[in-house]
């Protein structure tokens, strides 16, 4: 059955050249940006069955911005009116909030606040907040990323989730690294416990009573750690807790090593280790990409339930607390669910170059 006929849509060059501005310009609200695409794709004759699967959205949304847009031209990306009281922000000085935003920083600060933006704009503070929120714009965060600039990052990417969604039969896999510096730290006065309408109180100030290592293997298949403590993390530290993971391991399994680049994993007398041992095969992850190794997630639940909040007068009260933990988690053992292909990764990352190649930061 064929639906009802749909109205041409037929761009102008100055239309398809204002819409495409729209579609990539960073500082073009996401919901407006999306509009664009829609009216582009459509533009160059997808029906909108296809541009709704290509853009991830609804048949419905893409009908509504279709005929939006051709009733109305550019103003029907814009949205309607609502009810209640008129606005008594006109759009141009929306507009002009949203720029100064996104594209310039107040004098003698790093970033704006609502108070600064309202004193500056002539506006209060609470309509600076709404346009704010209205377009997803929060200037106080700032949040961090590293791009992985090794030249093997996509082979590498594709060996490691390989491992992780695939694993090789009669083989166990097993992410391996070090936690270093691990302080046992001891308040200078007593905490103050948990009460009802209380929090847990504890000192800002700490005495420091030494450091300690824990070296792990998690096993992602099910989730148990073999873990030993020493007080360096040097090559011989190291090669120490290889041999551990070897007697820990059934003879009659493969070991799939997951691990960084640190130093001490790379020594001749650790490379001359494993070549002396078929078994054992290392998977290197790519340079500044820390997140492909799953004991490094292990690890910050380790921080949380075990030594962030924890009192220790003694590396060797750290140590026991840190053993105590292991054991706990191995008598129930929970891995961790890997869920995105190698396809996915490096599409995400993909998105995310393009989209930081059109800052002008």
């Amino acid at each position: 059955m064929r639906g009802r006929p749909k109205a041409p849509l037929v761009l102008t060059e100055a239309e398809r050249g204002d819409l495409q501005a729209l579609a990539v310009r960073r500082k073009t609200a996401q919901a407006v940006a999306l509009r664009a695409r829609i009216v582009l794709a459509c533009a160059d004759g997808m029906d909108n069955n296809t541009v709704a699967e290509r853009l991830k959205v609804t048949k419905q949304t893409v009908s509504k911005w279709r005929g939006r847009f051709v009733k109305y031209r550019r103003d029907g990306l814009l949205d309607a009116p609502r009810s209640g009281a008129p606005r008594s922000i006109e759009d141009e000085r929306v507009e002009a909030v949203i720029a100064k935003t996104l594209e310039s920083v107040p004098k003698g600060a790093t970033h704006w606040s609502t108070r600064l933006m309202a004193r500056d704009m002539g506006m209060t503070k609470n309509a600076i907040l709404r346009i704010w929120h209205a377009f997803g714009l929060q200037p106080h965060r700032q949040e961090t990323f590293k791009l992985s600039t090794d030249p093997l990052f996509v082979e590498k990417v594709r060996d490691i989730v390989g491992l992780y969604l695939n694993p090789p039969v009669k083989a166990m896999v097993l992410c391996v690294d070090e936690k270093s510096q691990i302080q046992a730290l001891d308040r200078t006065q007593p905490m103050l416990p948990l009460s009802p309408g209380l929090p847990e109180k504890r000192t800002h100030d700490y005495v420091r009573h030494g450091t300690t290592t824990l070296f792990a293997a998690l096993d992602v298949a099910t989730g148990k750690v073999i873990g030993e403590t020493n007080r360096r993390h040097r090559s011989s530290e190291f090669l120490q807790f290889l041999r551990t993971i070897e007697a820990n391991v059934p003879s009659t399994l493969d070991i799939h090593l997951v691990m960084d680049n640190y130093g001490t994993h790379k020594t001749d007398t650790i490379k001359r280790w494993l070549a002396a041992r078929p078994r054992f095969q290392v998977h290197f992850t790519p340079t500044s990409a820390s997140w492909m190794n799953q004991v490094e997630r292990w690890f910050s639940t380790l921080t949380e339930r075990c030594t962030r909040r924890g009192t220790h007068r003694s590396t060797q009260e750290l140590e026991k607390s840190i053993r105590t933990y292991l054991d706990v988690n191995n008598a129930s053992p929970q891995p961790f669910s890997w869920s995105k292909t190698a396809d996915d990764i490096l599409a995400s990352i993909e998105r995310f170059c393009l989209r930081i190649s059109q800052s002008e930061h």
